[in-house]
């Protein structure tokens, strides 16, 4: 999968891996077979799986939040033949796979990052399996607990000098089981609970990401059966959807963004109350395939009370479209350095 290869690469280079489990326990496997079990027993689109009918409701975890809610419909035979349906405010995509063709129907010109990050975690849980499969090192699955858990803990370096910054990522693997609990990188996140058994797999009912502080969305599954008699017009194509055509997302690098860069002017940082007056922040930005910036989510900051006046700026941001075979959406990590001088004084 395309939108997280350039981040796994960067992990396999330059992350300095610790391994750990949580409670004490008897079973130690490579990263590699600990991957491979995890998707083994969750991923329901491996090819030779059950053919299966899924739907889930996505909302936010506390107060309802219109904007981020959205229903997602799957009828899947095999890898080569399965229709996707996700329907959101303002967004909306059939997507048909038969055989060779592809059919894309699309309402609206921008598929949100935090809709697309959770669709990808209900069908495709782990989507760095490949390049975690890479990774050196073992980790101790506790065989104890069915509540334990096993992480890999990793920081690496983003931005450009001056200003760089250590992001954090994380993969957890439940004990017992070895089910894959959670992941927590900058362009994809999810934590997964409720795991229920579908024909030989456990599959999670229930997936959760934080988009930012008080921002908990969660993709509920409300049916998941066996497919036991497709019908046939459901995958049938009656227009071809082009490659160039085709809705597609791709992480790149801070690099990349500056040589697309339009309309980017300096940030112009308010003066604070609290905090931090000079450090770094790191954010996420998803841009659409005219070049807009239309999601900016906080990642690490040296001053959190700066993220509101950052995220305004961002969104006015213009670059020039990212073409891969035909514009494409654009997902980046965006590093700044900050110096505010003197804090606001306090007034009794």
């Amino acid at each position: 999968m395309s939108l997280l290869r350039l981040f796994c690469l960067a992990l396999f280079f330059l992350l300095a891996l610790t391994a750990m489990a949580q409670e004490a326990g008897d079973k130690v496997v490579s990263i590699a077979q600990a991957t491979d079990h995890a998707v083994q027993e969750s991923k329901l689109t491996l090819a030779g799986g059950v053919p299966f009918h899924l739907k889930a409701h996505i909302a936010n975890a506390g107060t309802p939040k219109p904007e981020y809610s959205a229903e997602v419909e799957e009828y899947w035979v095999s890898p080569e033949k399965w229709r996707r349906t996700v329907q959101s405010t303002g967004f909306s995509q059939t997507l048909i796979t038969n055989g060779d063709k592809i059919s894309e129907k699309l309402t609206g010109d921008y598929y949100p990052f935090w809709l697309h990050d959770l669709v990808t975690a209900l069908i495709d849980p782990l989507p760095m399996a490949d390049q975690l499969k890479l990774m050196q090192g073992q980790l101790e699955i506790p065989e104890d607990s069915a509540k334990s858990s096993s992480c890999m803990n990793m920081q690496f370096k983003v931005g450009i000098a001056p200003a760089q910054n250590s992001l954090p990522a994380a993969f957890c693997f439940g004990g017992k089981g070895g089910l894959l609990q959670a992941v927590n990188t900058p362009g994809y996140k999810a934590q997964f609970a409720d795991n229920l058994p579908f024909k030989k797999k456990m599959v999670a009912r229930t997936i959760k990401a934080e988009f930012a502080p008080g921002l908990v969305l969660a993709a509920q599954v409300t049916e998941l059966t066996e497919l036991s008699s497709p019908d046939e017009k459901l995958f049938t194509i009656d227009a071809v959807t082009s490659p160039p055509e085709q809705m597609k997302t791709i992480q790149v690098t801070e690099s990349t963004t500056q040589a697309l860069a339009l309309n980017t002017p300096p940030i112009v940082w308010p003066p604070v109350r609290e905090g931090k007056t000079e450090g770094v922040m790191s954010v996420y930005i998803s841009v659409d395939r005219s070049g807009h910036v239309r999601e900016v989510w906080p990642l690490v900051s040296n001053n959190p009370e700066l993220n509101d006046a950052a995220r305004e700026q961002l969104l006015k941001w213009q670059y020039k479209p990212y073409t891969n075979g035909g514009p494409s959406q654009m997902e980046a990590v965006l590093t700044f350095a900050f110096s505010l001088g003197l804090k606001i004084p306090y007034r009794s």
